[in-house]
């Protein structure tokens, strides 16, 4: 669907990252791990991206969280994180077939901003009733979402925040049970390694559901 969205609330949630929340539109449906394209006008020039939803579902609002990195990023994201709530964009979809649907085993590989999606799945695998783990890597000063990785840990999920190697932390999160479901996020090189760390351990890669951000 397309629709104008209003602006909730813009928060930090990491260096260099916020947490956008936008009021759901009428009819609106997402599942965690989808993504949907932002759009806007910036001094008379037309921007559009896509994100990934990192909320649990989509009820009254839903979040996407933007990296905001000062040498690297473009004037959309920068617009993104200086929005107030009331503020309004536009949005399309949602897009993408690697989202959670409600296996009993939710497995979540994120790479950098890939943590995103992993925060919503596990949350909602979580809220109801099934199980999630989590393995996240990224540099430890840019570690995003603390709150709610510790607040998942608490719950009994099963999260490893890491910026080594992936093998070890895959092996250990691996159940191998029925309606266990892989899911992998990231850009194409943490994408490569996960699903290489998959196969080493056994699973099949394969039937994983991958997201890669390029």
């Amino acid at each position: 669907m397309d629709a104008t969205v209003t602006v909730a609330a813009v928060r930090e949630v990491g260096r260099d990252t916020v947490a956008v929340e936008l009021e759901t539109p009428p009819g609106f449906e997402a599942r965690p791990g989808q993504f949907v394209r932002l759009g806007a006008t910036i001094d008379g020039e037309s921007y559009a991206r896509f994100y990934t939803l990192s909320s649990p579902d989509v009820e009254g609002t839903f979040e996407l969280t933007v990296g905001v990195d000062p040498d690297e990023s473009g004037p959309f994201s920068r617009f993104l994180a200086e929005l107030s709530a009331g503020d309004e964009l536009d949005v399309s979809g949602p897009f993408g077939d690697a989202a959670y649907d409600g296996e009993p085993r939710a497995v979540v590989l994120a790479g950098g901003p890939g943590v995103g999606a992993a925060v919503g799945i596990a949350e909602r695998a979580v809220a109801t009733g099934h199980e999630a783990a989590v393995v996240y890597r990224d540099e430890p000063d840019r570690v995003t979402h603390r709150e709610r990785l510790d607040a998942l840990r608490e719950q009994g999920a099963t999260v490893h925040v890491t910026d080594g190697e992936l093998e070890p932390l895959v092996a250990d999160v691996l159940a191998g049970t029925d309606g266990e479901q892989v899911f992998v996020y990231g850009f194409q090189p943490f994408v490569d390694e996960a699903v290489a760390a998959l196969s080493t351990a056994g699973a099949d890669a394969d039937a994983a559901k991958v997201e890669s951000f390029g």
